[in-house]
């Protein structure tokens, strides 16, 4: 008997490619945005008066851990539907390894959180902008690289930018000195966390997921003690609205966002590439500086928007900068290995 022979699918035609694309952008930009609002909602408005920015961070962690665990053990269970790294987060030898990645990580949600709070959404990217600048610092102290002059005039017009974003913010009643110190924080633990990320990744098989479990996870304990330390426990216990369906709502969403953020990221990465990566963030920063300015009803002035774009523009100078000296290097290496073939 002759068995029939399944026909080929149809490659998938170009306009199928560039609708995909634009879902996944599209998808990054709603859940990042929606997720910068949810966390100034719960961190700072006047209907949830909660102040205990740690406690929120620290749930957050927890909702992200609980949704990794529960594609872990569904991943054994249906393992043709889901697909998850197998791990165990309880092994001595990976938490001691990872341990380090943690606390870096704990800073960087933390810092980066208690920015939130304090500052306003319009001004938030540019509270949090020197991270290129911490990373391109790091790099040379840590990993002893060096950085091309092209780099470091596309990070001093970032710096420059910031600068200026200070100034004129200081001048409005939305000003916090110390928001913004937890901004500048928030970007040097942000760049250690992405230098230290590639180490880390080799102890977990270059597993993505694995490591934000691992991360969310060990987190969710370091951030037990800084609670208490922060003195947010009494608030919590007094806080009459804890377990109101609203509140819990809420803070699930803020959970669920948090996890779904790096799902958008990783896939988003996946299906275009990272340079694309770097130019929507970009991009979504200046429409969700746009979309904040709105929605709280905030003027701004000419040389408030003029730090944006200097920030905006040096960030997108700095990605294309990298992504051409890759492409140099990766041309080199091919000719030398086609001369020594």
């Amino acid at each position: 008997m002759y068995q029939k022979l399944e026909e080929p699918k149809p490659p998938a035609t170009l306009l199928g490619k560039y609708i995909k694309v634009f879902l996944v952008v599209a998808l990054y930009w709603f859940i990042s945005i929606l997720t910068v609002f949810v966390n100034k909602h719960l961190l700072s408005s006047e209907s949830v008066k909660l102040e205990a920015p740690l406690f929120v961070t620290w749930f957050q962690c927890v909702v992200s851990a609980l949704i990794c665990f529960l594609m872990s053990r569904l991943s054994k269970l249906y393992p043709s539907a889901i697909t998850f790294p197998e791990g165990n987060p309880l092994d001595i030898d990976t938490f001691r390894k990872i341990l380090p990645l943690s606390i870096l990580f704990t800073l960087m949600v933390g810092t980066n959180n208690l920015c939130l709070k304090y500052v306003g959404v319009a001004f938030y990217y540019v509270g949090r902008s020197l991270t290129t600048v911490f990373n391109v610092i790091l790099t040379y102290m840590i990993l002893k690289q060096k950085t091309s002059c092209s780099s470091i005039l596309c990070c001093a017009g970032i710096v420059a930018g910031f600068m200026l974003g200070v100034d004129q913010e200081s001048l409005t009643e939305s000003f916090s000195w110390r928001g913004t110190i937890f901004g500048v924080l928030g970007s040097l633990a942000l760049a250690m966390y992405s230098i230290h990320t590639k180490k880390a990744l080799h102890h977990v098989k270059q597993e993505v997921w694995l490591l934000s479990y691992y991360n969310n996870l060990y987190s969710s304990v370091i951030f037990l003690p800084l609670i208490i330390l922060n003195g947010e426990l009494e608030a919590i216990i007094t806080y009459q609205n804890i377990f109101e369906f609203w509140f819990v709502i809420t803070m699930l969403m803020g959970g669920v966002c948090g996890f779904a953020i790096g799902f958008v990221t990783a896939l988003q990465i996946k299906i275009t590439s990272p340079l694309t990566h770097n130019i929507s963030g970009t991009a979504k920063a200046c429409a969700q500086t746009v979309i904040a300015t709105q929605w709280y009803n905030e003027h701004k002035s000419f040389l408030w928007w003029t730090s944006n774009i200097v920030v905006l523009a040096a960030s997108a100078a700095y990605t294309r900068v990298k992504q051409l000296e890759m492409l140099r290097q990766h041309n080199r290496s091919t000719a030398v290995t086609t001369q020594k073939a």
